[in-house]
């Protein structure tokens, strides 16, 4: 009576042992869009202002007339063309729109820093970060 149950257990132990998980769980970590906006070449060129200029300066250029958009693309051009040849190669352009990326980074770090840092000494304190993330809640 025994060993029948000893190897019902056995048998038991050995098929949990080789089951599968049945969570499936996500091993690439994927970085943040480029843009919130669709991309559609024939349409528009909202993502690729997007990606090229960072939200915050896309949304100015929405304001400028062409002629003060031509302008200015002009003067951006002549900051990604980091040779000076006259011309934006692939890994310029690529340098190029991740700065852009970085500087709002940097840019949304320093407003929540400064959102968070509620008697401007430079630290914030976790009494700070508590009233800033939660208000008079707690």
């Amino acid at each position: 009576m025994r060993f029948p149950r000893l190897l019902l257990c056995l048998g038991v132990w050995a098929l949990c042992g080789s089951a599968k998980p049945t969570e499936r769980k996500e091993r690439v970590v994927r970085e943040a869009p480029l843009s919130t906006r669709e991309h559609d070449d024939a349409q528009n060129f909202d993502y690729d202002h997007d990606a090229f200029l960072g939200a915050d300066e896309a949304k100015s250029f929405d304001q400028l007339t062409p002629e003060e958009s031509k302008e200015r693309l002009g003067k951006i051009v002549g900051k990604i063309d980091e040779d000076g040849d006259g011309f934006v190669t692939v890994e310029e352009l690529k340098a190029w729109i991740k700065f852009a990326q970085k500087r709002w980074i940097y840019e949304d770090v320093e407003r929540q820093w400064k959102g968070h840092d509620l008697n401007e000494d430079g630290l914030v304190s976790w009494e700070e970060y508590k009233n800033a993330t939660y208000g008079y809640i707690l």
